[in-house]
């Protein structure tokens, strides 16, 4: 195809360097040498007087719930060493999935943050950047990095989401996850990244609140909590006992009814602690990492998929990497893995942050955050799994091989367990006695 052939809608033209970018598979198909050869030298990934000759693999990926994906493995007129071979690229769109096609403004973070991520002594490992740009008025855009060989020159096998129960040695890995979560915001806090971060990734209170939805009336969590007790009722067989159990759906019925008066309140305290407030993962679950051993023989972590990526909460972080957890690793590991978090997050230059405290953000995140989405699930499931009654646990094939059911079903259960455990209900109390006893010291 001749290079006047990018033109829009195939190609648009990114606003960081200006090249004409593929906004799908197939664009970029039928000129993939002299398009990854353009992008490549305009990145600084390849030198001016080297190309991209040929590409050897070309093969869709369809995992993930954004955009679609590519393997790409590529030769080069002069190899070289640092120059990867094996790729990953991901776009944006998915013309073929409305839904997905929805979720294309994620992007334009993870391509700022693909930038970032090449400077000198980045504190975490992330997948090398080859090229990464975004269109902000179509939402189009592409990030090509060096791909991760997940089972093989040491990196373990890719874990999925929310099946944690398949994974060995659970809490080391969390333990990794938690270290580097921790390094990254230590570094930010510590100003040891970039000057130009805090014009590329403000805090943006309103962006990064708990929730893009309104919040729920009364009326609605009623409503939520009145089809929990049937899905409770119905299918007991797919939730802990605590949480089934008539006594807790009524405590918990009584705790939700205070949250709509105090919605406005707790957004303004989870964005009022600058100490808090770090560049982070937003969804660091284990299928957004990667682990290997180092020469020491402890676990190392490095994550992917920077969608959202930006300075938050950290409250929000932990949520986000940890909800997918088993209940297990919440019941019995959660408080050492937060104290890991905050030693971590210290060692590297951060502040130090009280236990408490933190504990309170998170609680207060998660209860607001699951009325607002995580009370979905009972319908969700009961519309999509057929003779659901039939289901014997959450861990029959008709929910564990379907990523969107086992997260719902399981992130759900997390929340609510929470809840039970640590007496979300009470949060509102407790925000409302830090604040007066702050306003007096």
């Amino acid at each position: 195809m001749a290079r006047s052939s990018r033109t829009d809608p195939d190609w648009v033209r990114g606003d960081a360097l200006g090249l004409a970018i593929p906004a799908h598979s197939e664009a970029l198909r039928v000129e993939a040498e002299s398009f990854l050869t353009d992008a490549f030298r305009a990145s600084g990934a390849l030198a001016a007087d080297n190309r991209v000759v040929e590409v050897t693999r070309f093969e869709d990926w369809p995992g993930g719930s954004t955009g679609r994906k590519l393997f790409l493995s590529v030769a080069y007129e002069r190899p070289a060493p640092g120059l990867p071979t094996e790729l990953f690229a991901k776009f944006s769109r998915d013309f073929s999935d409305p839904v997905r096609d929805r979720a294309r403004y994620q992007m334009e973070s993870e391509v700022r943050f693909a930038s970032l991520s090449r400077a000198a002594g980045f504190p975490i490992a992330v997948p090398a950047c080859l090229f990464a740009d975004y269109h902000r008025e179509s939402g189009t855009g592409i990030l090509i990095t060096q791909r991760v060989e997940f089972g093989s020159d040491g990196i373990e096998r890719h874990y999925e989401k929310c099946l944690d129960y398949q994974m060995p040695q659970p809490q080391e890995h969390y333990e990794a996850l938690t270290r580097a979560l921790a390094r990254l915001a230590g570094a930010h806090r510590a100003g040891r990244l970039p000057e130009s971060l805090a014009h590329q990734f403000p805090f943006d209170a309103q962006r990064f609140s708990v929730s893009d939805r309104p919040p729920r009336t009364a009326e609605q969590l009623n409503t939520s909590v009145a089809g929990f007790a049937d899905f409770a009722a119905k299918y007991p067989q797919l939730l802990p006992k605590n949480i089934a159990a008539p006594r807790f759906i009524r405590r918990f019925a009584q705790g939700v009814a205070q949250f709509p008066q105090h919605e406005a309140a707790i957004k303004q305290f989870l964005s009022s602690q600058p100490q808090l407030i770090a560049l982070c993962h937003w969804n660091a679950h284990v299928d957004n990492a990667w682990f290997w051993r180092n020469t020491r023989g402890q676990l190392e972590c490095g994550l992917l998929d920077w969608g959202h990526a930006g300075q938050m909460n950290v409250a929000m972080a932990l949520w986000g990497a940890f909800s997918g957890a088993e209940i297990e690793l919440w019941d019995n590991h959660f408080e050492r893995l937060l104290v890991l978090f905050l030693e971590e997050l210290r060692s590297c230059g951060g502040p130090a942050l009280q236990l408490e405290e933190v504990k309170l953000h998170l609680h207060l995140y998660v209860a607001v955050m699951g009325l607002a989405w995580l009370m979905d699930a009972p319908a969700f499931l009961q519309a999509r799994i057929p003779d659901l009654g039939d289901v014997d646990s959450r861990f029959d094939p008709r929910i564990a091989t379907n990523e969107r059911a086992r997260s719902s079903l399981h992130i759900m259960t997390t929340f609510l367990n929470l809840w039970d455990t640590q007496n979300l209900g009470t949060c509102i109390a407790r925000m409302q006695a830090h604040r007066a006893r702050s306003s007096h010291s």
